[in-house]
């Protein structure tokens, strides 16, 4: 199947039969943009990224999956309205109990949510990245890209009550960022790609 260097070579016999038809499935869907070769270096790339931080095997297809897509959607990348990716400093197969519970309370259930890293593609792609405090760590914004930077504190490892207050902070920011990119100057497309980094922001 592969080299003792290669990402696949550390999985099980089964993790690697997921990952392989989730290449194709990959290929099925981005084909027509990108070369099956690109598709299958950056979904290795993706499991070098998870392989290192995954505790449980069973989740590291289903996440590369996610993520390998995610680097594909910003290199096909949609123009005319605002899309939006996230991404963690830190991988993870979990999210926090608190955030999971503030965020069920207005309809979303991150149960099945994975903290996906961050990715060169999306980045370069991204005509504004919103970063959330110095908790990220460094993120290299990339030249002539328009950065914030919200200091809405770390939900993780915080009480419910906290994570409530960042949630409702980070919506009130949204709302009005979805504002401004509605509102074009004369002559400019509406929307935009954006990019959030947070420290364990499970992907959309």
């Amino acid at each position: 199947m592969g080299t003792a260097e290669e990402p696949r070579a550390e999985l099980s016999p089964t993790a690697r039969l997921h990952v392989e038809k989730a290449v194709d499935g990959l290929v099925e869907e981005f084909g027509h943009h990108q070369s099956s070769e690109t598709i299958e270096r950056l979904m290795d790339d993706s499991l070098r990224q998870l392989v290192r931080g995954a505790e449980v095997e069973d989740f590291v297809p289903a996440l590369a999956h996610r993520f390998t897509r995610e680097r594909l959607k910003a290199l096909t990348r949609t123009h005319g309205r605002v899309v939006a990716h996230s991404a963690g400093s830190q991988v993870g197969a979990e999210v926090d109990p608190a955030v999971l519970e503030a965020m069920a309370e207005v309809g979303a259930d991150l149960s099945e949510a994975l903290a996906e890293p961050l990715s060169p593609e999306v980045l370069a792609a991204a005509d504004m990245v919103v970063t959330m405090g110095r908790s990220v760590g460094t993120v290299q914004i990339p030249e002539g890209t328009r950065h914030l930077d919200w200091r809405v504190g770390d939900p993780t490892g915080a009480s419910v009550d906290e994570a409530r207050r960042v949630r409702d902070e980070i919506d009130s920011r949204v709302t009005a960022l979805l504002a401004q990119l509605e509102e074009p100057a004369a002559g400019e497309p509406v929307g935009a790609t954006g990019f959030e980094a947070g420290t364990s922001s499970p992907p959309d």
